[in-house]
Formats: structure tokens, C-alpha cells, sequence
């Protein structure tokens, strides 16, 4: 766990990570809160709150009394989000800074090319 963002932003991220890597397939099980409260040593609450920001997203859904599931295109909308992110976070970040050190746009592809 990582001390500079809350624990149940860490769960989310934890579960979207398998799902995008595959190791939580579409329909398949989640474990539990009180699974995640152990494994984590935290409470259940915070584990549950994880939880639920993902199914307020659509990515899990829970069936009464059997637990939490991967809803159907939960991969694809967790992919699109972090495509987003991505570009925000990364691609328009660097094209700023290179603009303030002087760098064309033909200069950066060049650097991510040879990068690649």
C-alpha cells in the first residue's frame, strides 16, 4: 500500500488492475471485503468503500447474497478510463514541456520513437 492516497482509492485501483491485466475476468468473483480487510489488515469499511466506487462505475455489480462481480464490458470501460488518464496525465504534460523547452512536435515524435 502506498501512505499518500487513501487505502480504498488503492483497493479500487488493486481490482482494476487485475481486470485489465486479466487476472478477474467479466463475470468472475471478487473477493470479499472482509478477504481484502485481512490480506490488507484494514477495516472492512474501508475495504467496502473501494468496493463500491467501482460499482457506482458499473465495473462490479454484487448478487444478493453470493458477493461482488465483474460486470460484462468492465475491461473495455476500465481501458477507455485509463487511455484517458493516460493522455492527460502523460502525453499532454509532455507536449506542454516541450513546447516550454523549445522542442517541435517533429523533434518529440523523433525522441519517442527512438524511446520505443
Amino acid at each position: 500500500m502506498d501512505d499518500s492516497r487513501p487505502i480504498y482509492v488503492q483497493i479500487a485501483e488493486r481490482i482494476e488492475n487485475d481486470i485489465i491485466e486479466g487476472g478477474l475476468l467479466e463475470e468472475s468473483q471478487v473477493p470479499s471485503t472482509n478477504q481484502f480487510a485481512s490480506f490488507y489488515q484494514i477495516n472492512p469499511a474501508t475495504a467496502g468503500k473501494g468496493v463500491n466506487l467501482l460499482v457506482d462505475q458499473g465495473i462490479l455489480y454484487k448478487k444478493r447474497g453470493v458477493g461482488m462481480f465483474v460486470a460484462n464490458g468492465a475491461r473495455k470501460k476500465l481501458m477507455e478510463k485509463r487511455r484517458e488518464q493516460f493522455f492527460e496525465q502523460y502525453v499532454v504534460t509532455m507536449i506542454h514541456e516541450a513546447e516550454k523547452l523549445g522542442i517541435t512536435r517533429e523533434q518529440l515524435t523523433e525522441m519517442i520513437q527512438k524511446g520505443g
